[in-house]
């Protein structure tokens, strides 16, 4: 009996000790974002959470042939015209809901437009899928980024 016992201690130490380990995944981190026009890479995108509002930075610019080094936002308007892409915060205000990040904007630099965007983390947390649309999110395109750190 005590054999029976030990043995299915064992076991639930064994598939439960992992869960409590387990930290949940969320979109903080460094990823990369993939052109949803070329399918190249074009820069790494830091994403912080700070009282549960999700942001994001350009850290790394990915050169590709014939683009200036330090390119600026000459369409963006406001405080961020002719401001360096690098470092620019293009994601603001996302919040979790439980199944997405929804309620934030993401940035173009390309073209300086600002559109409502929504984001869903893939099942293993290694693939992050941003959307950004104008009204409704059918009307808008899609990038899958993939998760560097």
């Amino acid at each position: 009996m005590k054999m029976k016992l030990f043995c299915l201690l064992w076991l639930a130490y064994g598939v439960f000790l992992p869960c409590a380990y387990a930290q949940p995944q969320t979109a903080a981190g460094l990823w990369k974002s993939i052109d949803d026009h070329t399918g190249k890479a074009k820069a790494l995108i830091r994403i912080s959470e700070h009282d549960g509002v999700f942001e994001g930075k350009i850290e790394t610019i990915l050169p590709t042939p014939g683009q200036e080094p330090n390119p600026v936002c000459s369409k963006c308007e406001g405080s961020l015209h002719d401001q360096p892409v690098l470092g620019m915060q293009i994601l603001n205000g996302f919040r979790f809901d439980g199944e997405m990040y929804n309620g934030g904007t993401i940035l173009d630099p390309d073209n300086g437009k600002v559109y409502k965007s929504r984001m869903k983390l893939g099942e293993d947390g290694s693939t992050l899928d941003v959307r950004g649309y104008i009204g409704i999110p059918l009307l808008g395109r899609s990038q899958t980024w993939l998760r560097e750190q």
